[in-house]
């Protein structure tokens, strides 16, 4: 699937900032991947009920500001806000727990650079133990099988994507990305250690072998 694993974990920088809603304690993940393509394939890459289900995940409902989404076996939610091309943020709803998407995309050298930030409360006992490879992570895969799908234009096969993370190269994958969210998370101010800790323990979750990491 991927000729060099870890530096396609590398194409994204990532970043955790600490913040708040309504007075609510937060913590934010942010993902940047630079794309080679321009603003406007990018926007209906990431936003046509069409395209999304050929790098992510199938979407039924109405994808325009104020309407319904629900994605196939994951999250649901409301398009609060939608600046064709330029971005939108949505609520990220599963089950009762509720968090917030934005999606914004620049128009850069060569490409288009994709901002993701996912901004979530904080669940003290989740983060110790995960850190924010626990959301992190999931994205990156996105972001890879989406980097896939622009490069061929063919959808990405969802039972290959699926199995991924237990291959070989998606342990390398997923090693190097849940130690890039660690690192964004001693920069946020995380103690190191348990920051180590937790993008080893979301690694193994992810590829399911304890030895990961």
């Amino acid at each position: 699937m991927l000729t060099d694993p870890a530096a396609t974990a590398g194409l994204v920088v990532r970043e955790v900032r600490s913040a708040d809603r309504d007075g609510v304690p937060t913590r934010v993940a942010v993902a940047r991947r630079t794309y080679r393509t321009d603003r406007a394939d990018l926007w209906d890459a990431v936003t046509s009920a069409e395209r999304i289900p050929r790098w992510f995940l199938p979407v039924t409902g109405e994808l325009r500001e104020g309407g319904r989404y629900q994605l196939e076996g994951n999250a649901g939610g409301t398009v609060q806000e939608c600046r064709a091309p330029e971005s939108f943020a949505a609520t990220w709803e599963f089950g009762e727990m509720v968090s917030w998407l934005t999606v914004t995309l620049t128009e850069a050298d060569g490409g288009t650079v994709l901002e993701l930030a996912h901004e979530a409360p904080v669940d003290p006992q989740m983060w110790t133990q995960f850190g924010p490879g626990a959301v992190g992570v999931g994205w990156d895969l996105g972001l890879m099988a989406l980097g896939l799908h622009l490069e061929s234009g063919a959808p990405v096969d969802p039972a290959t994507g699926l199995a991924f993370p237990t291959t070989p190269e998606g342990a390398v994958f997923v090693g190097a990305a849940a130690a890039g969210w660690g690192d964004a998370a001693v920069a946020d101010g995380d103690d190191e250690a348990q920051a180590r800790a937790a993008a080893r323990a979301t690694a193994a979750f992810y590829t399911g072998t304890p030895e990961a990491g």
